[in-house]
């Protein structure tokens, strides 16, 4: 009779397309690759607050560039969608979650980041976004669908108290006129948390996730075209393009990418192993800031980082030691 790990081997090995057994050699090839993918994924997605950095410091209007940010990826989504004939279903549960997954995922976040970014540097900006996924364990849990433990709360703990060693000590950031801006950062994280349960709950299982990243970033577009009007922010990209364009097309582009690897290596590696994307993002954000802007970084925040980074491994859930060995049935890996 198999053991639990020979018939869990054995599992494995049937799903990726194997003889009757996983081998060393291709375990190896499937961490090695899956690692790669989070370490690419992690560093382009930190690029992007340098990028938003460098667009506000061009001039243009932190609505006008995420307009901008929505319409391409808008554009791209749903022109792949149509390619591939994956239209967006116009029913009503779909209309919904890319509505409100475009509010709380796009217009208001996005539009708070870009004003945020004007006022601090790239790698302030990405220790406010590590706390993400700290609000949406605190939010799943008191909603009942994450289990409670001491480690994971004094994650949670720790995140509230990187946050205060950067914005507390008179000496942490270089002007205290950006602490406001640091608690609008944060805030905005509040509604990716929103988001990240509305999916949780709301998402339509029998509609392509691309599919309705695309009509998200769509509702996202037709909500802030008013906006752009009355307010007078659109941002003309005329060519050739300069410092500012080329960020605002590069955010774009990395919205797509990125968002789409991150969904790839939740089906590759598992949700455990994606999830310390985290790390990447925030570490990657902080040195795109060093080598683009010659960014210093006084003793309070770099021990912030630390705490954030720290928060961020108790909070993580446990990975389960089969993870990479043993990806979901139902996905067909390449």
């Amino acid at each position: 009779m198999l053991t639990a790990d020979e018939r869990l081997e054995f599992k494995t090995a049937r799903v990726i397309g194997a003889s009757n057994q996983m081998t060393p050699r291709l375990n190896i090839q499937r961490n090695g690759r899956a690692w790669l993918l989070l370490g690419f994924m992690g560093i382009l997605w930190g690029l992007s607050f340098s990028l938003a950095k460098m667009a506000t410091e061009g001039g243009a209007h932190p609505i006008g560039i995420n307009y901008w940010v929505c319409l391409i990826g808008a554009a791209v989504l749903i022109s792949g969608s149509f390619i591939l004939r994956r239209p967006l279903p116009l029913r009503r549960d779909v209309l919904i979650v890319c509505t409100v997954c475009g509010v709380l995922g796009s217009v208001i976040p996005g539009t708070a980041y870009f004003y945020a970014a004007s006022r601090l540097s790239p790698g302030v900006l990405s220790i406010t976004i590590a706390t993400v996924p700290l609000m949406t364990f605190l939010a799943a849990a008191v909603l009942g669908v994450e289990r409670v433990s001491t480690t994971r709360l004094l994650g949670v703990f720790l995140g509230v108290l990187s946050i205060a060693l950067l914005i507390g000590p008179s000496t942490s950031l270089p002007d205290r006129s950006a602490v406001p801006w640091v608690l609008l950062a944060v805030s905005s994280a509040l509604c990716y948390t929103a988001e990240n349960l509305f999916v949780a709950i709301r998402m339509p299982a029998d509609v392509n996730i691309y599919t309705i990243v695309g009509g998200m970033f769509l509702a996202a577009t037709i909500i802030m075209t008013p906006l752009v009007v009355i307010t007078g922010t659109f941002e003309p990209l005329p060519w050739p393009w300069g410092r500012s364009e080329w960020a605002i097309l590069g955010m774009a582009a990395i919205t797509v990418s990125a968002y789409g690897l991150f969904l790839y290596l939740i089906r590759y590696a598992g949700p455990v192993f994606a999830s310390q994307t985290a790390y990447v993002v925030t570490l990657s954000g902080v040195i795109w800031g060093i080598m683009i802007f010659d960014d210093e970084h006084s003793l309070w925040v770099w021990l912030s980082l630390g705490v954030m980074m720290l928060a961020l491994g108790l909070v993580t859930p446990r990975k389960d030691k089969s993870q990479l060995a043993a990806p979901p049935e139902h996905v067909n890996i390449p």
